[in-house]
């Protein structure tokens, strides 16, 4: 299918009528099947059938038996209409502060660049200190945002379309909060880890600015009941250094008692 849909777009625009155009899914035209047609489209032509291969080869090899076929195919969806819709907002909202219209329907979201950032967070939360590139030394965990800091210089210097690095950076941030606050496991339902926290995805010395940052909107979405506290969990069952004295556990004070 993706190898179909790559041929099919050197013949038809299939960006049109497949990917978001941020005018086109507002009223009166509500073009709502597009956020999830959107992913197949091709981004970049000669790159774009081994770039989805390479993501769905990787989602299908490292997540499926993780998550389990349902879960991966809840995933894609989340990820695909969070990108949609987010980046519909972001353009209609650059269109509001310059009124130009090339924003609301020129514009077209598509390509598999959001599910690539999905599926990159998620390796990041399975198998983050796995190294991918041994010189220079490169980890997985570092991996989505090295990609988009090499999109975002690409766009600088005008080699790439902003709806490149809008799609990759909003599949970034969409799959990193389901899998945070949504996404359910026998555990229940997030992943509240220390080493998955929004922070981590940056260098060690903008942590702690950007943890405070975090916490600070966190805090705020939680008050609007959008997030959920954070709930530390305990394994009740495992070894633990920690001693809890009850009264009359003594044998000292069990013999005064007698």
């Amino acid at each position: 299918a993706v190898l179909l849909l790559y041929l099919l777009s050197f013949g038809l625009d299939t960006a049109y009528g497949l990917g978001v155009t941020p005018g086109y899914l507002l009223p009166p035209n509500f073009w709502v099947w597009t956020l999830l047609t959107h992913g197949p489209p091709g981004a970049w032509r000669p790159a774009w059938p081994a770039a989805s291969v390479a993501t769905l080869g990787a989602a299908g090899r490292l997540l499926e038996p993780l998550w389990g076929a349902l879960e991966l195919l809840v995933f894609f969806a989340v990820v695909n209409v969070s990108v949609g819709l987010l980046g519909a907002l972001a353009y209609f909202l650059t269109y509001v502060a310059s009124f130009h219209l090339a924003y609301l329907f020129t514009i077209r979201i598509h390509g598999g660049l959001g599910f690539l950032g999905g599926v990159l967070v998620a390796l990041k939360q399975t198998m983050g200190d796995s190294t991918v590139l041994k010189v220079p030394q490169v980890r997985m965990k570092a991996v989505p945002m090295l990609l988009l800091l090499l999109l975002a210089l690409l766009r600088l210097a005008a080699l790439v379309e902003s709806n490149i690095l809008a799609s990759y950076g909003f599949g970034l941030l969409s799959s990193w909060v389901y899998l945070r606050f949504y996404q359910r496991h026998s555990r229940g339902r997030g992943d509240m880890s220390d080493h998955f926290a929004f922070a981590t995805f940056f260098p060690e010395i903008l942590q702690p600015v950007v943890g405070l940052v975090a916490n600070l909107v966190h805090s705020i979405l939680v008050k609007v009941k959008v997030c959920r506290k954070t709930v530390k969990r305990y394994d009740v069952g495992a070894p633990s250094s920690i001693t809890i004295s009850l009264p009359g556990t003594d044998p000292q004070d069990a013999e005064r008692r007698r």
